[in-house]
């Protein structure tokens, strides 16, 4: 009989990134031509968000860096004492290994080992990280084949058509879902030694490849393209979480359950002019995260989901649904707010 412990955490680039960068989406936002100037000024903002736009900007980011960093750390600590056989991460690929060849729901990788390398980007670009890393620098992390093996043929068993891959490819990008993820759980640099299983997730379904998965004007030059087949929905990514428990109980060890993602994203959110997040939807799935029964996650739909830029969170949608089936509680959790750092972050532990 397996062991399962549940862990939430973002995996939000620039807190792998300088201070200084930290606003990148926001920035963004601010430049884009097709946003009025009134909103770019402060008109329709929400409560609080003048008052950090007004601070000094690498002072709010090392503010903003250090509760995320007191979030990776306590979560770290929890996957340390339960000390696990293989950690499965459910994290979005955004036009990463999804591309227009084949974009399915849900992919597990099952492979004995896997290797990225963070800091250079697809176009070759050199992206700076706090701890100086070399742009070459190139990571590599034990894979567990045989639990994702066994994981992809108890879902399909289960009815959920799942896609698998024994590799990545080297001619694209490393979902950075899962790679950021254990940055920032080995944030300090003291080593990852836990065989990871991702489960990568479409969380961008209309925006996959229309928008390749990043940030987009309101009113791009060359036209808005048309837009992707949705993908999987909320009641769905419990589901699949609750066939993932299922599995993890079937074998004979301790499996970590983890969802990584930001909750709405700045950059997604069109009725903020896509410059802050949804902070209303936030709290109140954080609400309900908290409270006996998470009636609100049942209650979502894919369309509130895309409304509140909250894509990502299906990612943790996957957890909410392993966690329920499991039978594990909430021991631990942090809520972290911002306005102008793109997304609201949360750090769960359940056991």
């Amino acid at each position: 009989m397996g062991e399962i412990l549940g862990l939430g955490l973002t995996h939000f680039p620039p807190l792998g990134w300088p201070d200084e960068a930290m606003d990148r989406a926001l920035q963004f936002a601010l430049a884009d031509p097709s946003v009025p100037d009134a909103v770019k000024g402060g008109e329709g903002w929400p409560d609080g968000m003048r008052e950090e736009f007004d601070r000094d900007r690498l002072a709010a980011a090392a503010d903003h860096r250090a509760a995320l960093v007191a979030g990776c750390d306590r979560v770290r600590a929890a996957l340390d004492e339960f000390a696990p056989d293989v950690v499965v991460i459910w994290g979005d690929d955004q036009y990463e290994l999804f591309r227009e060849d084949v974009v399915p729901a849900f992919c597990v990788v099952a492979a004995e080992s896997l290797t990225f390398s963070p800091w250079r980007g697809s176009t070759g670009a050199v992206i700076p990280n706090i701890w100086e890393e070399d742009v070459d620098t190139q990571f590599e992390l034990r894979g567990h084949a045989a639990f994702g093996r066994d994981l992809a043929a108890s879902l399909l068993h289960d009815e959920f058509d799942v896609a698998y891959a024994y590799t990545t490819r080297e001619d694209r990008p490393f979902p950075h879902a899962v790679s950021n993820t254990v940055l920032f759980l080995d944030y300090h640099r003291v080593g990852f030694p836990y065989p990871v299983v991702p489960m990568t997730v479409n969380c961008y379904g209309r925006l996959a490849v229309s928008r390749r998965g990043g940030m987009a004007r309101f009113a791009p030059d060359d036209g808005i393209p048309p837009l992707d087949p949705p993908g999987p929905t909320p009641r769905r990514c419990m589901n699949v979480g609750r066939a993932a428990a299922r599995a993890a109980a079937a074998s004979d060890l301790r499996v970590a359950l983890v969802a990584s993602s930001s909750w709405s994203h700045g950059f997604l959110h069109d009725r903020g002019w896509r410059m802050y997040p949804d902070h209303a939807a936030d709290r109140a799935f954080y609400d309900a995260l908290v409270a006996p029964g998470h009636e609100a996650w049942h209650a979502a739909t894919l369309e509130n989901i895309e409304q509140s830029g909250q894509q990502e969170m299906l990612n943790w949608f996957c957890l909410v649904g392993a966690v329920e089936e499991a039978g594990l509680e909430l021991e631990w959790s942090s809520y972290v707010e911002t306005h102008v750092f793109n997304s609201n972050k949360c750090f769960a532990v359940f056991r």
